[in-house]
């Protein structure tokens, strides 16, 4: 067994992206204890910055110790009891993950389905509504990153309120891509990760809960059933104040990365990383539909860092995607579900968002298509 040494790729998929080597080096840096002094503040920081990302005042506001599927989790955990009915909308994979965990935490899912590949439908959600006044929560994926739609979180959250549900929002792929406001538009909870647009390392998810969300918490008559991720213990941990109680060992140079992409993020500015994102979606938009590509996602609910186009006819899916790696060391996604070995996903997030991968991404694909 020897040390291991990958091979430097440029990634382009559906995540993880690139990671930018300010972060990288940030993680090679000592590791202290969890509960050290230094790095209490730097936890302090990082929520801050986080803040910063989500557009919130939420005071939980947090990175939880695991990827972005544990943040997804944590949300379901706290806020599904048994019994509670809950509008759950599916376009794409994601989705139907978000019912997996209301059916498996004893709720009772009421599923708004469109088509993969379209936005989730604001009317349906309406309709749902009405039909189920009992309904306790909304939940919904911002940017479905199976297909590269965006939903209209803003309008979505507002009829949940109107009804007087909360909302829980997955914005994996959208948190510093993409607008995203969750003060403003009355997201109750949300989560996130850290391997797309922050230009992080996986394995950690920012989450954000509002007032409305802790008092729903706070008054379960059943206990969180996962320890690990019930907030009422890890806030002992990620809470105010220089004293605080030991709930897990988090992975501290992880967390280090995840600072040091928040810091680059406040020193670009979060509206300049939302229009870097669309700039470089509209170069890679252009190129791949000079070379007759066409989108599966209609331009007016397409996610800019997540470009999911048709596979030419003709043209070997797996193949393509060997020789990309192989030869090219560039990486793009395969479809999922009904979308596999339909289409490919090609990634611009974080630190992969560059104009010279959507030159090297429109290069490598016109040679390796043309020798097909």
């Amino acid at each position: 067994m020897q040390s291991f040494n990958p091979p430097v790729r440029t990634l382009m998929g559906p995540g993880p992206s690139d990671v930018h080597p300010r972060v990288l080096q940030a993680m090679a840096r000592p590791t202290i204890g969890h509960l050290d002094p230094a790095f209490i503040g730097m936890m302090e920081e990082t929520k801050e910055a986080l803040k910063y990302a989500f557009k919130t005042e939420n005071e939980l506001t947090m990175p939880v110790s695991a990827p972005g599927s544990a943040g997804m989790e944590t949300c379901f955990a706290n806020l599904v009891e048994p019994g509670d009915k809950v509008i759950v909308c599916i376009n794409g994979v994601f989705g139907n993950r978000m019912k997996e965990n209301i059916t498996r935490f004893g709720g009772e899912a009421v599923v708004v389905e469109d088509k993969w590949g379209e936005a989730v439908s604001v009317d349906k959600v309406e309709q749902a509504l009405k039909d189920n006044p009992d309904a306790k929560i909304v939940a919904f994926v911002h940017a479905e990153t199976s297909t590269g739609a965006m939903s209209d979180a803003k309008a979505i959250c507002a009829l949940a309120a109107q009804h007087d549900c909360l909302n829980i929002v997955d914005t994996v792929t959208s948190l510093a891509g993409s607008e995203l406001r969750v003060d403003e538009w009355g997201i109750d909870a949300i989560y996130s990760g850290t391997q797309k647009c922050l230009s992080a390392p996986p394995g950690i998810s920012p989450i954000s809960f509002s007032e409305r969300a802790i008092q729903k918490l706070s008054n379960r008559n059943t206990p969180v059933t996962s320890w690990f991720l019930d907030l009422n213990l890890v806030m002992g941990y990620w809470g105010k104040g220089a004293k605080r109680a030991y709930h897990h060992t988090a992975p501290v140079n992880t967390l280090y990365g995840l600072h040091e992409s928040l810091v680059m993020l406040t020193e670009e500015g979060l509206e300049n990383a939302w229009a870097r994102h669309s700039a470089n979606h509209e170069d890679l938009k252009h190129n791949l539909e000079a070379m007759g590509m066409s989108f599966v996602v209609n331009e007016g609910d397409r996610l800019p860092q997540l470009n999911t186009v048709w596979i030419p006819e003709g043209i070997d899916d797996a193949a393509v995607r060997s020789r990309l790696l192989n030869e090219y060391n560039l990486e793009i996604g395969a479809g999922l579900g009904d979308l596999a070995g339909k289409v490919w996903r090609i990634g611009l997030m974080g630190y992969s968002a560059r104009k010279e991968n959507v030159v090297l991404a429109t290069a490598a694909l016109k040679e390796v298509l043309a020798s097909q």
